[in-house]
């Protein structure tokens, strides 16, 4: 088992579940994080932490879908491993339902 960033991260991005991380396993994105779910330990310390409760075991039905998205940009963008500030719109986006199409494939900037 590994945990995973779900849709619900996306345009918010808090950033909160990347300090409490002992292996340093998120990597950022414009408007979304992941996980690296081969560097993930399963401690499941991040997922309390998210405050829109999107990061889920890959093991849920609603992360089955995300186990490979997580791997791909993992894969290409940047490792974080320290919280940043989250977009200034992050608020408006935080209930929001269906964000899948507004996943941006670029890397974050810091």
């Amino acid at each position: 088992m590994t945990y995973v960033v779900t849709e619900t991260c996306i345009k918010c991005k808090y950033m909160d579940c990347v300090e409490v991380c002992p292996v340093d396993c998120f990597y950022e994105g414009e408007n979304f994080l992941v996980i690296n779910p081969d560097e993930c330990i399963d401690c499941g310390v991040c997922e309390p932490e998210c405050p829109v409760e999107a990061i889920l075991p890959d093991t849920e039905s609603r992360a089955t879908d995300w186990v490979e998205i997580n791997r791909k940009y993992s894969a290409s963008w940047p490792n974080i491993t320290r919280k940043g500030t989250p977009p200034a719109d992050a608020d408006e986006w935080k209930d929001k339902k269906e964000k899948a199409a507004l996943l941006s494939a670029e890397p974050g900037k810091r």
